[in-house]
């Protein structure tokens, strides 16, 4: 049964005649065939179905008959599969189903509406209702009940089947719930198996898939080391380079233009050397001839061309000859295997423009949709680049158009039987197909951004996405009819499923009563809350709004028996609004509790904790954050600011220490610039991150990174607030550290070698970068600082510089309190500005006699004389007469003018 089992894994009938019972054969056959009916009102998924226990004794009146033991797992498997993927066609792939569900279940009192409105229930997961609208739910839940009755240790491959599962539960759902906690473990364990690590195309989907789970919740930097190492697991190669090419129908000259080269590792038939189409098993050459396509609408701008035409040939000087694809003619590529298009495809959904690593830029997005789209290999993966396309060409002048009008044809085409069954479900476990509703929804959103708000309000309204229509209503300044649309759907005034028979429900002979879910109608008293914040009413009376608003979800919390996440997350909000943030904490624990995926809400949390000063809870709650959300910087420099608040007196408690509290340790500090680090890689723009950084890089040592981190803050700010740009204290342990060391290890030996510095966090070994922060980042910027002047000449000073120590020296005490024009009335400015000239001459009497010396040798070597002897004390004069000129009529009485006098004469004494 093994083989039969991978050969279900991968989309394709067994030859193996060892492989099981020829009728379980036949039934392999039929799945991978897509003929599910068949499979469906077999004996053998009568007794699947009947066998199973717990599986329909809410849905149908009759109880489970027999034994589990009875059937093969493999069978168990197949029907589990079967009715799966019913359920994907019905509401993905299309087209329409041959059967109901009642053509499969036992004998049954309940109407196809009645089995449909009973499964929904069920299908609420981590507290998010089930889309209530979605054709045939019950096949999905007979499904997901067998898939999860389903032996482990004897399916192998089950692991897989489960992670399809769950990202179909997702498109279900209004926000992403995880999924159990040993799944992704034992994916993982799957792809150490034997026959999976064999088949390099096996291992390329498993890894494709965790991608996509990834994506859905919202983690695209592990989402793209997947789809990454998909692409390598593959075999394809692929390059974003550029080529010589034209964009418009009057581009005379070709210009360089990014493209996208692939290509596939070739997949031999047997016997053969061409590509393989795993779809028909057919040549990519033949198959790509026969298949019906989703049709490519045509852009007809009278500017633009239809795609970039890139030239036949390629200049070899510009082209990268060390490229493994350089052989390939970007106006003339192969076609790629359909795995490696949905590779490509996947690729494109992480966009993040302020953090590349994450993903593609929305300009680098088009080259690989542009290579997919230029040979159609199935229905599904041309589906998908063609809705990827639509959504960059949407925020576009002149592709807003086609945008558009390809959504509407994708809708449009999708019940169709232009394709067959098998070939747009081949793929679809590997690509982020949307359900034919939130299609529609897309459509609908579009039409809000080019203003025909009407149109979208329609189909939200046939839609019943509610909450997406009361946005609408609001937009239009409708918000009473958004709240009567609500409060008519909870009084029963309005009937949901007069909407029905336009979305290919039976029939209704007379109006009823809307059935609802917990889930659902949790949802709707939530969107009254949100009304009630947000309506006129608000406006003349904030506080009663308030209070209905907390009336509302906490109605929505106590008719969803306790499990409505969203609830939760807005009464939360609200109290923290309202600065309650005692009460807020349970709400948002509750909240999270149902549903840990909500990053939003353990951030919200953490800020109540630490407005509470409950420093280790508020810790827990930005880990959680950043684990779910790890490209929020914000989060990131809450929890480094947590660390630093841990050793204070009482953890937990409310201290009032601030930040000069004492016991913070050295592990807490490391995992402070831990976090920042991780932060500034998604806000490298932010100079307070970066100010934050400096500080905790200097008390864990990473001095050189402290460097960085004033070189980034100097950068963004000096021009605008300069004396706040250098941290005057954290420049000063830099050069504390440089100076520490012996200077004559900076310089080469008698052997003409220098010393290896040990770390570039100290001595000589940090000196290159402190004088690359003086040279090029603080001095050409920042000139009238007393301190960063000391701190230059301390640093010249240790270099034996004693001329240049001696003039950085000079220009702190004129950039000083002298410079000040109080000094002449303001006598405690007066007498500052004394010690500071008395500490000037002192440090011209050390170094005035070594800068002379060094000045003359220079000279010698030079064979010129420039200066005078003795010019310091020269200099040291005259700056003691211009203070006293300068001082005398407001300060001569003074006793500090005793002590200048005395300075002045004993300057004139040693000429």
């Amino acid at each position: 049964m093994s083989n039969l089992e991978w050969s279900i894994l991968r989309g394709t009938p067994s030859t193996n005649s060892e492989a099981g019972p020829s009728r379980v054969n036949e039934l392999a056959s039929q799945l991978a065939e897509a003929e599910f009916k068949s499979i469906l009102t077999s004996s053998e998924a009568q007794a699947v179905i009947a066998t199973t226990p717990s599986l329909l004794d809410e849905l149908v009146t009759s109880e489970p008959q027999g034994s589990q033991e009875s059937v093969e797992p493999v069978t168990r498997l197949i029907v589990a599969i079967a009715l799966l993927h019913s359920f994907v066609q019905v509401n993905w792939t299309g087209p329409d189903l041959d059967f109901t569900p009642l053509d499969i279940l036992p004998s049954s009192a309940k109407t196809p509406d009645d089995l449909n409105a009973a499964s929904l229930p069920f299908l609420t997961l981590g507290g998010e209702p089930a889309y209530h609208l979605s054709s045939q739910p019950s096949l999905f839940l007979l499904a997901r009940r067998l898939f999860l009755s389903l032996p482990k240790d004897s399916l192998p491959t089950l692991p897989l089947w489960l992670l399809r599962l769950h990202l179909v539960h997702l498109s279900l759902l209004d926000e992403p719930v995880s999924p159990p906690s040993d799944l992704l473990d034992s994916i993982k364990a799957l792809l150490e198996n034997p026959t999976a690590s064999a088949d390099q195309d096996l291992v390329a989907t498993i890894h494709l898939e965790i991608g996509l789970l990834h994506h859905a919740m919202g983690q695209e930097k592990q989402a793209n080391q997947e789809f990454l190492a998909a692409s390598r697991a593959s075999g394809l190669e692929f390059e974003l380079t550029g080529a010589l090419g034209k964009k418009t129908k009057y581009q005379v000259d070709a210009h360089s233009q990014l493209v996208l080269l692939a290509e596939s590792r070739k997949r031999e038939a047997e016997g053969g050397t061409k590509q393989v189409d795993p779809v028909t098993d057919k040549t990519a050459e033949s198959s790509t001839s026969t298949a019906a396509l989703p049709e490519s609408i045509l852009l007809n701008d009278d500017t633009l061309l239809e795609e970039t035409q890139f030239t036949k040939s390629t200049d070899p000087t510009t082209s990268n000859a060390d490229s493994r694809l350089a052989h390939l003619d970007p106006a003339d590529q192969p076609p790629l295997h359909p795995l490696d298009q949905s590779l490509l495809l996947s690729l494109c959904l992480a966009q993040h423009n302020n953090a590349p690593e994450s993903g593609l830029t929305a300009s680098q997005m088009m080259p690989f949709l542009a290579r997919v789209l230029s040979h159609p290999q199935n229905w599904s993966t041309h589906t998908t680049g063609l809705l990827l396309r639509s959504r960059l060409e949407a925020s576009r002048s002149r592709t807003v158009e086609r945008s558009t009008l390809q959504l509407q044809a994708l809708i449009e085409q999708m019940p169709t039987s232009d394709s067959s069954t098998k070939e747009r479900l081949r793929y679809f476990h590997q690509l982020p197909l949307p359900s034919k509703w939130e299609m529609e929804r897309e459509l609908a959103k579009r039409f809000l951004t080019v203003g025909v708000s009407r149109s979208a309000l329609e189909i939200f309204t046939r839609l019943e996405m509610w909450e997406d229509a009361v946005l609408c209503l609001q937009r239009m300044e409708r918000d009473q009819e958004a709240e009567t649309i609500v409060k008519d759907l909870l009084e029963g005034k309005k009937i949901e499923s007069d909407l029905v028979p336009t979305l290919g429900r039976a029939s209704l002979t007379e109006p009823r009563r809307a059935k609802f879910t917990a889930a659902r109608e949790a949802k709707l008293w939530c969107l009254l809350g949100d009304l009630a914040l947000n309506g006129d009413e608000a406006m003349k009376d904030p506080v009663a709004a308030r209070n209905t608003a907390i009336e509302h979800y906490t109605k929505a919390w106590e008719v969803s028996s306790h499990t409505s996440s969203r609830a939760m997350r807005s009464l939360g909000s609200l109290r923290v609004g309202g600065k309650e943030y005692e009460e807020a904490i349970p709400c948002f624990r509750a909240a999270l509790d149902i549903n840990p995926l909500y990053a939003r809400a353990w951030f919200t949390l953490g800020v109540c904790l630490v407005r509470l000063e409950r420093w280790p809870e508020a810790k827990d709650a930005f880990r959680r954050q950043v684990g779910v959300e790890d490209d929020d910087a914000e989060g990131w420099n809450n929890l480094a600011a947590v660390y630093l608040r841990l050793g204070e007196v009482g953890e937990g408690t409310a201290t009032g220490g601030g930040q000069d509290a004492p016991s913070v340790s050295y592990d807490n500090k490391r995992l402070a610039f831990r976090a920042l680090r991780n932060g500034l890689r998604y806000a490298y723009a932010n100079w307070r991150m970066w100010q934050n950084y400096m500080i905790v890089a200097i008390d864990v040592g990473e001095l050189s990174e402290a460097a960085r981190a004033m070189t980034r803050v100097i950068e963004e700010i000096a021009t605008k607030d300069p004396i706040l740009a250098v941290d005057p204290d954290v420049l000063d342990k830099l050069v504390d550290s440089v100076t520490r060391d012996d200077f004559s290890l900076a310089e080469a030996g008698e052997n003409g070698e220098k010393a290896v510095p040990n770390t570039s966090n100290e001595g000589f070994g940090l000196l290159p970068i402190v004088e690359r922060l003086f040279d090029v980042t603080i001095l050409p910027r920042i000139s009238d600082s007393p301190r960063v002047w000391r701190a230059h000449g301390r640093l010249l000073r240790w270099k034996e510089d004693w001329e240049g120590a001696l003039e950085d020296y000079t220009r702190a005490y004129r950039c000083g309190v002298v410079s000040d024009e109080k000094v002449e009335r303001d006598v405690e400015k007066w007498r500052e500005a004394v010690t500071e000239l008395e500490d000037l001459v002192a440090v011209m009497s050390v170094l005035g006699p070594k800068a002379k010396a060094q000045v003359e040798k220079r000279e010698e070597a030079e064979g010129t004389t420039k200066r005078k002897k003795g010019d310091w004390k020269f200099a040291a004069k005259g700056l003691v007469r211009t203070f006293m000129g300068r001082t005398r009529e407001s300060f001569e009485g003074e006793k500090e003018w005793e002590r200048l006098q005395e300075l002045l004469d004993e300057l004139k004494n040693t000429v």
